[in-house]
């Protein structure tokens, strides 16, 4: 099993980046938000990965956090959905804004998911649900002790449901009276529950 590479990026197309490692060239898929993190062309990069073994060849797929990682891993487990629709919703959505439209059984949310329909989406909450509640936003607790200042787990929570579809007065709204400890997953958590009561 590949865990990770430690290269230069030698370049990146729409859904590859390409990493040379020691004289190697890997060809690594990665969602649309990942690549434009990446440094440019050059620069030393290192990026987790899972490797996807199948008859007819190997994929490589790669990660900037642990997190969008274990996302990723749980997505694919789920029936009907392959890598690329997985990387599509690493694309559409932060790692707590998925896990938190999840938490809210908010079927809408998941179809903005490029590629997914109403029954995929239905499937990918009623599977992932039970592993949101036997402790799924764990998660994140490997970055909880590089947690971001509270302004800035509140602006990012804000993003995320800004970029779900809600305006900016339904964001700030929503937001009120949040917990002051929580990370962004519980921020956004608690939002959509508020919305939802709301609508």
């Amino acid at each position: 099993m590949i865990a990770f590479l430690k290269g230069v990026l030698a370049g990146k197309d729409a859904s590859t980046a390409y990493l040379e490692v020691s004289g190697v060239g890997y060809a690594v898929g990665m969602s649309q938000t990942a690549l434009s993190k990446l440094p440019e062309a050059g620069s030393p990069v290192e990026v987790h990965t899972h490797l996807q073994v199948r008859e007819d060849g190997l994929s490589l797929y790669g990660f900037l956090s642990l997190e969008e990682k274990a996302l990723f891993e749980r997505l694919i487990g789920v029936s009907g959905v392959g890598p690329k629709v997985a990387l599509a919703a690493l694309s559409s959505f932060t790692p707590a804004a998925l896990v938190a439209a999840v938490a809210a059984q908010d079927v809408a949310a998941v179809q903005r998911v490029p590629g997914v329909g109403k029954k995929t989406a239905s499937r990918i909450i009623l599977e992932l649900k039970g592993s949101l509640d036997q402790g799924f936003e764990g998660l994140f607790d490997d970055a909880s002790q590089f947690a971001a200042p509270a302004a800035e787990r509140l602006a990012g929570a804000r993003e995320a449901l800004l970029s779900m579809g809600f305006t900016s007065a339904e964001a700030d709204v929503s937001l009120k009276g949040a917990p002051e400890g929580g990370d962004e997953g519980v921020l956004l958590q608690y939002a959509l529950k508020r919305l939802g009561a709301n609508s």
